[in-house]
C-alpha cells in the first residue's frame, strides 16, 4: 500500500472514533479498543485484493461497518455481562429460527442452538491454548444477524459433517470456502462493499430461502383476482390497461389495486421474517431488496398454484 503502517493506524484510530460516534450504544470502548479489529478487517477485505488503495477507500469501508453490532461484539469479547445478556436476548430468536432452517430435523437443530452459543463464548481451545470464539471472526462488513446466520450454517455443515465421519474444520476459511462455493469459481470477491463479504454471500443463500417461504406464505393469502393480477402483469405482459380490461376494471382501478398488493405482500413478508425467524425491521426490508432479483423467477410458480408445497408451510417449531 502507498500508505506507510502508521498512516494506517491514524486511519484506523480515527475510522473507530467516527464508529462509536455513530453507534447508538458504544458500550464504553474507545478507539484503541477497536484498532485490532478494525486492522485486521482492512487488511482482510481492503488490502488483500488491492493492497496500493488510497486512504478514501479506507475510509469508506470503516465507515460503512456495522458499528453497534461491531461494538456489542467486542464488548461481549471483553467480558461484558451486559453485552452478552444483550447478544443472547436480542439475537436468541434468530439463532433458533436459523438453526431449524439448516438442520434436517429437530434434534439437529436443538443441538446446532445450543451450541453456537459456546462457540460464541469460545470456551473451546485451539491447539495453540488461543480461544476459539467465533465472535473472534465477525469484522462489522455485514450486519450481526446475518452473520450469526453464515455461522449457523456452518455448524450445521460440520455437524453433518461428524455423523459422516468426516473431518471438521473450524478454521475461519471455512465460511470464505463455502461462500465461494456458493457463489460460484468464477466469481470473485471484491473488497469493497459493491461485492459481499464471506458473511454476507454464505448469509444471503440462507435468508433467500427464508424470504422465498415467506413470499409463498403472503402470496398464498391474496384472492384470486389480486393473483391473478399479478400474473398477467408480471408475467403475461399485459399492460395495466389489458389486465384491468381481463378483470372488468379500470386502468386505474388496476393500477390502485396493483399498488395495494404490493404494499400488503411486503408487509406480510416482513411480518413472517420478524415473527417466525427472530429478524429484525431493517434486516427484512434489506434482505427483501437484495434477494429480489433472484425471487423474480421463482414468483410465477407461486402466483399460478405451482410451487413446491413445502415453501408455504411455516418452519417445523414455528
Amino acid at each position: 500500500m502507498s500508505e506507510d503502517p502508521k498512516q494506517i493506524d491514524e486511519l484506523v484510530l480515527a475510522g473507530g472514533q467516527r464508529l462509536l460516534a455513530r453507534a447508538a450504544n458504544s458500550r464504553s470502548l474507545d478507539a484503541l479498543s477497536l484498532a485490532s479489529r478494525l486492522r485486521t478487517a482492512i487488511e482482510k477485505y481492503v488490502l488483500k485484493d488491492n493492497p496500493s488503495v488510497g486512504p478514501s477507500a479506507i475510509d469508506k469501508f470503516l465507515d460503512g461497518l456495522h458499528a453497534d453490532d461491531l461494538c456489542l461484539v467486542i464488548a461481549c469479547e471483553r467480558g461484558d455481562e451486559t453485552a452478552w445478556t444483550d447478544l443472547f436476548e436480542g439475537y436468541g430468536a434468530t439463532v433458533r429460527s436459523a438453526a431449524r432452517a439448516a438442520s434436517s430435523n429437530e434434534a439437529m437443530a436443538d443441538e446446532v442452538a445450543q451450541s453456537i452459543w459456546a462457540d460464541l463464548h469460545g470456551l473451546k481451545a485451539r491447539e495453540d491454548g488461543t480461544p476459539a470464539g467465533k465472535l473472534a471472526y465477525y469484522s462489522g462488513a455485514g450486519s450481526l444477524g446475518g452473520w450469526l446466520r453464515a455461522v449457523i450454517g456452518q455448524l450445521a455443515i460440520d455437524q453433518h459433517r461428524r455423523q459422516a465421519r468426516l473431518i471438521q474444520t473450524e478454521e475461519d476459511s471455512d465460511l470464505e470456502r463455502l461462500a465461494h462455493d456458493a457463489q460460484g469459481e468464477s466469481e470473485t470477491f471484491s473488497p469493497f462493499h459493491s461485492s459481499p463479504s464471506p458473511e454476507e454471500a454464505l448469509a444471503s443463500d440462507l435468508a433467500g430461502a427464508d424470504v422465498e417461504r415467506a413470499l409463498a406464505r403472503a402470496l398464498a393469502k391474496l384472492n384470486d383476482e389480486d393473483r391473478l393480477l399479478m400474473k398477467l402483469y408480471y408475467f403475461d405482459g399485459l399492460r395495466l390497461r389489458e389486465a384491468g380490461a381481463v378483470l372488468g376494471v379500470h386502468e386505474a382501478t388496476a393500477s390502485r389495486r396493483l399498488t395495494r398488493i404490493h404494499g400488503e405482500v411486503r408487509q406480510q413478508v416482513e411480518s413472517i421474517l420478524m415473527k417466525d425467524h427472530g429478524w429484525t425491521k431493517a434486516e427484512a426490508t434489506r434482505s427483501l431488496t437484495e434477494v429480489a432479483t433472484h425471487l423474480q423467477t421463482e414468483v410465477e410458480p407461486m402466483l399460478t398454484g405451482k410451487a413446491d408445497p413445502s415453501l408455504g408451510r411455516s418452519p417445523a417449531g414455528a
